[in-house]
């Protein structure tokens, strides 16, 4: 296992760039997720470290190496894709030893690390079976278990569950934690589902439009979102947000007013000017229903989960998404007053930027 390095990394398909200079250092054995919306640049990113897209701009580093104009069969990662890309008339062990036959790779030496794949990943009640005779998770371990028998230095990961359903998904990302935590390898990992990076990674790196947004252990990024967009999309259900008016600024207080109700907030240095539009944010799971409160709507929908239920509030026309564990449950059309702890809330500056202050008490990691 080695470490990688992203040096100003750029990518342009002609005249439109799609990745604007990205500095990344990865350890050894760490296990990072890329996460974004579609079009974010983190597939992009991934196969510029495979090799398979050229890198218009900048290095990549691999351990001591510079890979940046490697081939991608010389540069010692190994990919599993989106697709399983098994060969559909070969059996699974024949798939997982085609790339070591193609390469003149002894066969007693083939054999030990089928084996080895074997062992890690049980594939042994479906060695003998074609892709065609396989479920869904079967074959991703057989597509795992092909980048595994090359040991390679970096595992690279383009959202491999996107087409299971979710309770495969489910299984297979417990499955890809413990292989990763028993070989200890380096791994980078793309998704567009924030749940995955949450439950899977040692470090996420959020991107949007091709840069980088915050990079950070799960938890913190939770917990100490630096701007609107990574506070939206790290979650679930995401943040919910409420525009307010700044009404009066002190050194370190600012005054915001949500309908009829002013409410006050420490702040950071970089807050906003009285009389700009700012943004409340407020996780669900920190909402909760009262007699009075600074929140009133109307119940839109109700969805009751067993354990948990889910609250929609029309606020003025902004849907508020309460979270809660209580049984007793409002209608729909039922007049609400909604509540919260100060403490659990975040304000947002008109560009975004967080102003409340970096919430370190409450970020597991930070304890």
């Amino acid at each position: 296992m080695s470490d990688l390095k992203l040096t100003a990394v750029k990518k342009r398909f002609g005249n439109t760039q799609t990745i604007h200079g990205v500095d990344l250092s990865i350890q050894s054995g760490e296990f990072v997720v890329f996460v974004g919306p579609s079009g974010c640049g983190k597939s992009t990113l991934l196969r510029m470290i495979a090799g398979l897209e050229s890198v218009s701009e900048g290095q990549v580093h691999i351990g001591n190496r510079d890979v940046t104009g490697l081939a991608a069969s010389r540069r010692q990662v190994a990919m599993v894709f989106q697709s399983y890309a098994l060969y559909p008339h070969m059996t699974a062990e024949q798939n997982l030893s085609f790339g070591m036959r193609m390469r003149g790779v002894p066969k007693h030496e083939i054999a030990k690390k089928i084996a080895y794949a074997t062992e890690v990943l049980q594939l042994a009640p479906y060695l003998k079976r074609k892709p065609g005779a396989l479920s869904g998770g079967q074959c991703q371990r057989v597509a795992i278990g092909r980048a595994l028998v090359q040991d390679p230095e970096v595992f690279l990961f383009d959202e491999p569950l996107s087409n299971l359903d979710a309770e495969l998904r489910v299984k297979m990302r417990s499955e890809i934690s413990d292989l990763h935590r028993r070989l200890g390898s380096t791994m980078v990992y793309v998704t567009h589902d924030q749940t995955e990076a949450m439950t899977m990674a040692d470090r996420i790196v959020v991107l949007r439009d091709g840069e980088i947004e915050q990079v950070g252990q799960p938890m913190a990024l939770y917990t100490n979102p630096v701007n609107k967009f990574v506070a939206g999309f790290i979650g679930s259900p995401k943040m919910n947000f409420l525009s307010v008016t700044a009404v009066r600024k002190s050194t370190d207080m600012l005054t915001v007013a949500l309908g009829a109700k002013e409410l006050a907030f420490p702040i950071v240095k970089q807050a906003g000017q009285v009389g700009e539009t700012a943004t409340l944010g407020i996780r669900p799971e920190h909402l909760r229903f009262s007699n009075e409160g600074p929140i009133q709507g109307k119940v839109r929908a109700v969805e009751q989960l067993g354990s948990v239920s889910f609250v929609y509030i029309d606020v003025g026309g902004q849907d508020v998404c309460v979270q809660t564990q209580q049984f007793a449950l409002p209608r729909l059309g039922d007049a609400i007053y909604l509540d919260f702890d100060r403490t659990d809330a975040y304000l947002f500056g008109e560009d975004g930027i967080t102003v409340s202050p970096q919430k370190v008490e409450k970020s597991r990691e930070a304890a």
